[in-house]
């Protein structure tokens, strides 16, 4: 008799118990459905297949204009030799009387294919031009991999001054009558991550 009063008096503890447990399983589900979805990390194939975008964006004539093989940056959409026989110069801000402040401001002129400006307007210096024109996807890749070519850049740092720097935001504000990039920026940067966080892999 004492052993079915004491079972009696457990079974609404054991319901409570049961209860309780149903209320944390409800809540967890409920905590699992709004978080963030996960996505697996980039690997080799994405990686390489995350630059070839990043590609087109440098070998665009917005990008590579300003890398050019040669001393002469290059302009139009065309990215034919500047005209006015403008050259790199030691600082890449050009030369004697034709520097690059001579004609492109601080922002855009007004009208078609007028000079366009922006406060920190020049070519790479000449001991490091970083060419993009030309550039295979592969050699691309192994050159922006290399810190005797890039200043000792990291990739990390080459993404946040593909994302932060003013001079290459102008790309994507090239002013009236240019081309934009194949991708906008904040897309470009995206490819950039994914090429860096799956090993930067480089195209064949």
């Amino acid at each position: 008799m004492k052993l079915q009063n004491a079972r009696a008096s457990l079974a609404p503890i054991r319901i409570v118990s049961l209860a309780i447990v149903g209320i944390v399983l409800v809540i967890f589900a409920i905590a699992n459905s709004h978080a963030a979805p996960t996505h697996p990390a980039p690997d080799a194939a994405a990686s390489a297949k995350a630059f070839l975008e990043v590609h087109k964006v440098f070998t665009s004539p917005r990008c590579q204009n300003c890398h050019p093989a040669g001393d002469a940056p290059l302009q139009g959409d065309d990215s034919h030799v500047h005209l006015q026989n403008v050259k790199r110069g030691k600082d890449g801000h050009g030369v004697t009387a034709m520097l690059c402040e001579t004609c492109h401001q601080t922002s855009n002129l007004a009208g078609d294919h007028m000079p366009p400006g922006n406060p920190k307007w020049s070519l790479p210096l000449p001991e490091h031009k970083m060419v993009f024109v030309g550039r295979t996807p592969a050699e691309l890749c192994r050159q922006l991999k290399d810190p005797k070519q890039t200043r000792g850049r990291s990739l990390q740092q080459l993404l946040e001054h593909v994302a932060d720097d003013e001079l290459v935001a102008w790309g994507w504000n090239p002013g009236d009558g240019r081309a934009l990039p194949p991708l906008s920026r904040s897309d470009t940067v995206a490819q950039m991550k994914i090429w860096i966080d799956g090993g930067a892999a480089c195209p064949q």
